[in-house]
């Protein structure tokens, strides 16, 4: 019993929370890279026809094997990624390059706890990687540009669910010019507007009642990127993922020959609702947009 009593103290302790979050952080990994290595080696790679290169390990979608296939496609590498929006640094689109290709980078989330466990824990895999904790927004770009290594990292990612579009655009005004770019966007905005969100500076997802509210569509992506001298390459099945190229990077034969993926439902969102985004839209049409 007493022994019982200790170890029950032990867990009910600071240390203890820590350790079975960290055991529970393990599973996870293992659980990632399990399912990670099944999906990889069972795709049927067509290098033109981008739904063919998805797996998932550590993404929520299929991102991990979309990255995988451009990342072995670059002509120049420095096996570096950037990441906005990384929770505690597994669930996201970086770890998978962190943890399995032992890839450096930086890591940024804006809750503090979820930073303070990534770098307790992710850094026994790599000690290349920089955890920063920090609410980006359109103007503390600098800080980026101070805490990343290369400004020309292979992979970058953007997930904050609010002010996407803004932030994209200081980071390439900035002169960041990442090789590989993976954006989130709002299918509910449909395929043709080029909308994005009103800035402000204290957005949270959820305060209009339908969280459909957020973000950027796929066509405002697509005239930001291109203006910025970059190539749209597919979104991902579950339509929550867009990915652009500089070609600069890339071999014009294998560019030109992608059948992309223009447009998918966001199938979460089409679960939830039940309607498609026409019908999505309807639900937020009264609400503040910017058309790009």
């Amino acid at each position: 019993m007493k022994i019982m009593k200790i170890m029950r103290k032990i867990f009910e302790s600071s240390f203890g929370l820590r350790f079975l979050i960290a055991l529970r952080d393990r599973q996870r990994i293992i659980i990632g890279l399990s399912k990670g290595s099944i999906t990889k080696t069972s795709r049927d790679i067509d290098l033109t026809k981008p739904s063919s290169w998805e797996f998932s390990g550590f993404s929520q979608n299929g991102e991990d094997g979309i990255i995988n296939v451009l990342k072995n496609q670059l002509t120049k590498s420095n096996r570096y990624f950037i990441e906005i929006g990384t929770a505690d640094g597994i669930d996201n689109n970086s770890a998978w390059l962190l943890i399995t290709e032992n890839f450096n980078g930086l890591m940024i989330e804006a809750d503090k706890k979820l930073t303070d466990r990534a770098t307790r824990f992710l850094r026994f895999f790599n000690h290349g990687l920089k955890v920063v904790n920090n609410f980006v927004t359109k103007d503390n770009i600098d800080s980026l540009k101070s805490d990343a290594q290369f400004h020309d990292p292979d992979f970058f990612s953007l997930d904050i669910d609010s002010m996407d579009y803004y932030v994209a655009k200081a980071v390439l005004d900035s002169g960041i010019k990442p090789k590989i770019f993976c954006v989130e966007y709002n299918s509910a905005f449909g395929p043709e507007k080029q909308l994005s969100i009103k800035y402000s500076d204290d957005f949270a997802i959820g305060r209009d009642y339908s969280w459909l509210y957020y973000g950027a569509s796929i066509n405002a992506w697509k005239k930001l990127f291109h203006e910025n001298g970059y190539r749209f390459v597919t979104v991902e099945s579950n339509g929550v993922n867009a990915f652009f190229v500089n070609p600069e990077y890339f071999d014009s034969d294998f560019l030109d020959n992608i059948e992309s993926n223009d447009f998918c439902e966001n199938q979460s969102q089409l679960e939830r609702f039940r309607i498609g985004h026409q019908d999505q839209f309807k639900i937020i049409s009264d609400l503040d947009f910017y058309e790009v």
